[in-house]
């Protein structure tokens, strides 16, 4: 069993796109810019945003956050991402999800410009990755793609079972693993709350994207001897040893499951880096996209 280890293949992302931006800068031109904005104070967007903030900063990314009330109405948002989507000087546009329940999260990924679109979630760039055209890849996919293909993990042939049909992971994974390209090439399996007898589907697997939801859902029975198990689950558990009072658990059984695998994600220190580092490859990409016009 061999640990894929999320936060070493991020910080080599991280490192590659610091060096581009040095030779840029060297060049006397500008560096990449990535906007955010925060609706509210929820602790677990906060927590992520000023991550983002700080890989910027690292990176040597410009970066604007900009801080909304929990009571700002939904025009007044719009307004906000059309201002952004105006700003030459701006490359990438993100909005911190879950929005407050009076405002529609259809409308706001909507409103923002496709090209400056960097969490891949815009219908237009939503029907490129169909198609298998260019375009931004949602990060949460994107990263996985990047640690298969860091480890050089192979795929072509591969059944792959993804558990979790949500927009955010588990369709989009389950689209471009069957995509005709490494990462990829693999017969895929879509299982969700409907799916019977999940069990006998993840046995007969090579490769299982956990991103249900449920912690510790996988169990060892669940898994096949040197199948490669990806977990992209993060739900926050009550935990009194730890000082902010909880800890994150995977989708997986990590401690059962771990001794049968070929390779396997920790949660924390998995697919959530890649995240991360896959908005910043989008915001690079989406800059170079932007120069070139």
């Amino acid at each position: 069993m061999q640990k894929i280890d999320g936060r070493t293949v991020s910080q080599s992302v991280r490192d590659d796109l610091a060096e581009q931006v040095r030779v840029l800068t060297g060049k006397g031109l500008r560096a990449p810019h990535l906007a955010a904005i925060l609706v509210g104070n929820d602790g677990g967007s906060e927590t992520y945003v000023a991550a983002k903030v700080k890989d910027c900063e690292e990176i040597g990314f410009g970066s604007t956050l900009k801080r909304l009330p929990q009571t700002i109405q939904e025009d007044d948002l719009l307004f906000e991402i059309h201002q952004l989507n105006q700003d030459l000087s701006v490359d990438g546009i993100i909005v911190q999800l879950p929005l407050p329940p009076h405002i529609s999260p259809g409308k706001v990924i909507n409103a923002i410009d496709p090209s400056k679109d960097v969490d891949g979630f815009h219908p237009q760039n939503v029907g490129k990755m169909v198609e298998g055209l260019a375009t931004f890849l949602p990060a949460t996919p994107f990263g996985i793609l990047m640690l298969l293909e860091y480890y050089r993990i192979e795929t072509k042939g591969k059944h792959a079972v993804v558990i979790g049909r949500s927009a955010i992971v588990g369709t989009p994974v389950s689209i471009l693993l069957s995509r005709n390209r490494y990462p990829g090439n693999c017969t895929v399996t879509l299982c969700h709350s409907a799916t019977p007898n999940i069990q006998a589907l993840c046995l007969q697997a090579d490769i299982i994207i956990a991103a249900i939801g449920k912690p510790g859902f996988v169990k060892a029975d669940m898994v096949k001897e040197g199948a490669v198990v990806i977990d992209v689950g993060t739900t926050r558990v009550p935990d009194p040893t730890k000082k902010s009072g909880f800890s994150l658990r995977g989708d997986v059984d990590f401690a059962s499951v771990a001794p049968k695998t070929s390779f396997i994600t920790p949660v924390p220190g998995g697919v959530g880096p890649m995240t991360r580092a896959a908005l910043m490859k989008n915001t690079y990409l989406a800059y170079l996209g932007r120069e070139n016009r």
